[in-house]
């Protein structure tokens, strides 16, 4: 159950967001920006590591949905969980392997990230930018975890679904509407 008296079981982002309608609208906007403006990784490689960030921190809210969402966008089901237990053998993209690791590296042990890190992206043959926007999805997740467990707020498989899937047909700008920002 929520912390917060203005939270139930069924209450997820949204109602966190509209807590603090200034800091859920630039939230937004930052979620927009980072996941669906045109970058070198696809829409789905970022949910990907939303989803991958998400099971890191063990967020039971994010984990789900972007797990959805990252599934509709064509990633196989089963990654995922392949990736939580090992990088090295799971059966994703190689290019996308250093990428994973710098990510989980970013996630577990900022403190120790080292030029050698990015130097195994940039190997692989992502760009400056396609790293940038790996730093940003990593700490945009980093983030909305401890705001979504931080409020007590877990989901279930019914949020997932509705969330994941109205994510990879509209992305993040149409909750601006929704939620009364835009």
């Amino acid at each position: 159950m929520p912390f917060f008296s203005k939270l139930n079981a069924d209450s997820g982002v949204r109602d966190i967001l509209k807590m603090n309608a200034r800091a859920g609208k630039a939230l937004i906007e930052f979620h927009e920006a980072v996941m669906r403006q045109p970058s070198p990784l696809s829409s789905g490689e970022r949910e990907l590591i939303a989803a991958y960030v998400s099971g890191l921190n063990a967020c039971h809210y994010c984990h789900g949905v972007h797990s959805l969402t990252a599934e509709a966008f064509g990633i196989d089901d089963g990654v995922l969980a392949a990736l939580l237990n090992d990088v090295a053998t799971a059966k994703v993209d190689i290019k996308l392997k250093p990428i994973l690791n710098f990510v989980r590296k970013l996630t577990l042990m900022p403190a120790r990230m080292t030029r050698s890190d990015a130097g195994a992206v940039f190997a692989a043959g992502w760009d400056e930018q396609a790293l940038h926007d790996v730093v940003n999805v990593c700490c945009l997740f980093n983030f909305m975890n401890r705001l979504i467990e931080g409020h007590g707020v877990k989901g279930n498989d019914k949020i997932f679904d509705e969330r994941g899937r109205a994510l990879k047909e509209q992305g993040y700008a149409p909750l601006l509407k929704i939620l009364g920002f835009g």
